[in-house]
């Protein structure tokens, strides 16, 4: 994406949320279509095109293809909705309390609460892991063995295909292990304070969605790559949450591990949409920012449509992989070396399954 292709890219996200722009004109209406599901955010620049005037808009059959592919965006997000609802009664029975940590719980925050590109559903179910996995199976739900492997979460089908993690923890946390225990402690008590919404659900509070979206921003970009989607959800947090709730995030920034991302990600909300800095929870780095705004645009949502690694042998992945990291050592040494540690613990625990299986990678099998 060259420079005038970015610039027209930023400007229909800030027409999507009604931040003042000059007037848009563009040739390359294609490119930004195939960007905007690359980081899986066609709903919200289908917002800022409805917004242009007709003559600036994109060619019909194009306009057509993106608002079916809205339309399908409303749809998920309705049934995610539902699903959410469903599943909080169901637990609800069984006398345990829950929240939709992000996913439809970002999404009726939104200008359009059906604009988000909704993905599955992350519930955080109280009571601890013994307890909310015997809990699973007195309600019938089979867990396999590979989901069993993450130490936060299962997965479980939902209805209609929908995919939905089962928390029982707040937090994937940090890579770093001193300011992940202070994450950790924050969160698990911040997060029995949830409030039961319209829409049929409980959500947590806007101080624990705000460290914890942070810190889940961090975990992925150092571990694979972040979308717009995950900036966009954060600019969104940032404009709903109240000036105590910035005030009160931004005292824990430092303590958590966190100053960092947040410093980048303020600029980077500054740069697309101006945003002020009394709504900021600290101040903007640019030189942080722009680095990481840099790999955003080149990687896309959660590193999957990065060009260079297209059509290379595993091999040759894992190598980059492994470079990618070395090279991630400029944002957070420490959390960087403690997420290369934790690959090469896992890399060495699966070798048994390697030789019983005969294979050196085991994608597609773990």
């Amino acid at each position: 994406m060259n420079h005038a292709e970015k610039n027209d890219f930023f400007e229909l996200l800030r027409i999507a949320f009604g931040v003042p722009a000059q007037e848009f004109d563009s040739a390359q209406w294609q490119y930004l279509h195939s960007e905007s599901l690359k980081q899986q955010i066609a709903g919200i620049i289908y917002r800022g095109i409805c917004r242009l005037p007709c003559g600036k808009q994109p060619p019909k059959m194009l306009m057509f293809q993106w608002a079916s592919e809205v339309e399908a965006i409303k749809g998920h997000n309705k049934l995610l909705n539902a699903e959410a609802a469903r599943l909080t009664e169901l637990f609800m029975a069984q006398g345990r309390k829950t929240a939709v940590l992000k996913g439809p719980a970002n999404a009726r925050l939104y200008p359009d609460p059906y604009m988000r590109n909704a993905g599955d559903i992350d519930l955080w179910v109280d009571g601890g892991r013994d307890s909310v996995l015997e809990l699973l199976k007195k309600m019938g739900y089979e867990i396999s063995a590979e989901h069993l492997k993450v130490d936060h979460h299962v997965h479980l089908d939902g209805k209609s295909g929908i995919v939905v993690e089962i928390h029982y923890k707040p937090s994937s946390g940090n890579w770093n292990p001193f300011s992940n225990a202070r994450l950790m402690r924050y969160l698990e008590k911040e997060i029995q304070n949830v409030e039961r919404v319209p829409e049929g659900f409980c959500v947590p509070s806007m101080k624990f969605a705000l460290v914890m979206q942070l810190s889940h921003i961090q975990h992925h970009f150092l571990w694979e790559g972040i979308g717009l989607k995950q900036v966009v959800d954060y600019f969104v947090l940032l404009k709903q949450a109240s000036e105590e709730d910035r005030r009160d995030v931004s005292a824990l920034l430092s303590s958590l591990g966190l100053s960092k991302m947040g410093s980048a990600l303020m600029w980077i909300m500054e740069y697309i949409w101006g945003l002020a800095p009394s709504q900021m929870i600290c101040k903007p780095d640019a030189k942080n920012g722009q680095k990481v705004l840099s790999m955003i645009q080149s990687e896309g949502n959660f590193g999957r449509h990065c060009e260079s690694n297209k059509g290379n042998h595993f091999f040759i992945l894992w190598l980059k992989r492994r470079w990618r990291m070395i090279r991630m050592f400029w944002f957070a040494p420490v959390d960087v070396v403690c997420c290369e540690l934790a690959y090469w613990k896992t890399f060495f625990k699966f070798i048994p399954l390697r030789i019983k299986m005969r294979r050196v990678s085991l994608r597609g099998v773990i």
